[in-house]
């Protein structure tokens, strides 16, 4: 074939719904492909360490069934990666019943269902360990350490183009991938079907955001891309978005340092030498991106660790004294919660939001005072009720505090008090490193089976 078409809905599937109106004007375009992301570390790691999904139920069976329907209707491979946000295991069991469910729904012929899974054992890990394997940090993290894969819940390897490749060689129609590195969902059809990699992760790249590339900015949009030996063609769908040589090289670029690459794809692609070219209003042309092979291929790992249970609470001051003074009044409620419980054995964090100005279209409002502050305070703790009244005191004591010039009760501080609430537990990344690998498909086992009636 000469040129290979894939259409991406959603930058990230699920996280809001795709836009329906440009998603019919992309399966209308006829494409080879339907693809889309499913996750993101942008999520934090919660979602992994409590094995949840950020994104409800109901959007991600929406996102799914639309393109399940379309790409049934065409005929064409659909494919997700990084299952349920995370990717881990219960998340791609998860996509797989729902698409067994959409097929039994909507009586559809029956098909190929292929998935694989990304979740790697501490115990394999650990191994691996000590045979000799280290696990190399990224960012500034250590080599992983035992004590600190011990802190670990859960952790997920991030596959390249190799699992989905092995499922479409076995003829799957549709592919449930595990934690997947973004732009390999749509690299990976590209290889399979022999077009050089120069290209194909580049097409990967400028798809895996969806209407990212596009202007003006507008997410959940469809756009279209299409590869060629020598070249990637980008379209935007929706009736008013254009990916322009500005919109598409502004994504490229913000994009760049992406690390993906580098640990996942085993290799690096290289955009520094890309041409942009107008080839139509809403398309498009890039050229010149290279792929570079690795030495060595390593796998990236995320590993989320709990903290323990968590408590917010909300404090809004609009008082323009104690706005000025406002460390003070989170230095004093801090040494109250000191008093009660110690230094050690919980955390007590405090966000301001509002204290660096007014940001505004106008320049000279950005150096401006606000008028009014929200101050976030989490009480992290081992139990939920000590958490809580961590929460409670660090929320509670700021209207108590001591301020110089304040006469009276309370003065002139003006404050917005609620209770607190419990939220999620509180996690924090322990894994953010690679693993070397002998066989790019060791970490991520496939399977096949059908769906539909």
């Amino acid at each position: 074939m000469n040129s290979l078409r894939i259409i991406c809905p959603n930058g990230h599937l699920g996280f809001a719904p795709i836009r329906v109106e440009s998603f019919r004007l992309g399966v209308a375009a006829r494409p080879d492909y339907i693809a889309a992301d499913s996750g993101s570390d942008d999520v934090g790691p919660v979602p992994l360490g409590t094995d949840t999904s950020t994104s409800p139920l109901a959007w991600q069976t929406h996102d799914l069934e639309h393109m399940l329907l379309a790409a049934r209707e065409l005929g064409v491979p659909m494919i997700i990666g990084s299952a349920g946000d995370t990717g881990a295991n219960s998340r791609v069991d998860l996509f797989v019943k729902i698409i067994r469910e959409l097929a039994a729904k909507h009586r559809l012929p029956r098909f190929k269902l292929g998935y694989f899974y990304s979740e790697v054992g501490r115990e394999d890990l650990r191994r691996r360990m000590r045979g000799g394997e280290t696990v190399v940090g990224l960012e500034g993290y250590a080599a992983l350490t035992e004590a600190e894969l011990d802190a670990t819940e859960r952790i997920v390897a991030m596959a390249g183009v190799h699992p989905f490749i092995a499922l479409l060689e076995q003829g799957a129609d549709v592919i449930i991938g595990g934690r997947s590195s973004d732009s390999c969902v749509f690299a990976a059809p590209a290889i399979h079907h022999g077009f050089p990699e120069d290209q194909a992760y580049y097409l990967g790249k400028v798809l895996e955001c969806a209407s990212f590339c596009a202007e003006p900015y507008g997410g959940k949009e469809t756009v279209l891309g299409a590869v060629a030996a020598d070249a990637v063609e980008v379209t935007a769908m929706h009736p008013g978005q254009r990916c322009t040589v500005a919109s598409v090289a502004g994504h490229a670029m913000y994009e760049r340092t992406n690390p993906y690459f580098e640990h996942v794809a085993g290799g690096t692609l290289d955009m520094s030498a890309c041409h942009y070219e107008q080839i139509a209003e809403k398309t498009t042309r890039i050229t010149g991106a290279k792929f570079g092979r690795a030495a060595e291929f390593r796998v990236k790992l995320e590993g989320a660790g709990k903290i323990g249970e968590r408590y917010v609470g909300m404090v809004g001051i609009r008082d323009p004294y104690t706005i000025a003074h406002v460390d003070d009044v989170i230095a004093w409620a801090r040494d109250k919660v000191k008093e009660r419980f110690g230094d050690t054995g919980y955390e007590l964090y405090y966000n301001v939001y509002g204290r660096d100005g007014v940001m505004g279209e106008l320049e000279p409002l950005r150096d401006q005072p606000s008028h009014e502050l929200c101050i976030l305070v989490q009480g992290v703790a081992p139990t939920a009720e000590m958490a809580e009244e961590v929460c409670i005191t660090g929320t509670r004591q700021m209207f108590y505090a001591r301020l110089p010039d304040v006469k009276g009760s309370a003065g002139g501080v003006a404050f917005a008090l609620d209770e607190v609430l419990r939220a999620s537990p509180a996690y924090r990344w322990t894994l953010n490193h690679t693993l070397r690998c002998d066989d790019p498909l060791e970490l991520f086992p496939t399977h096949m089976t059908t769906a539909g009636v």
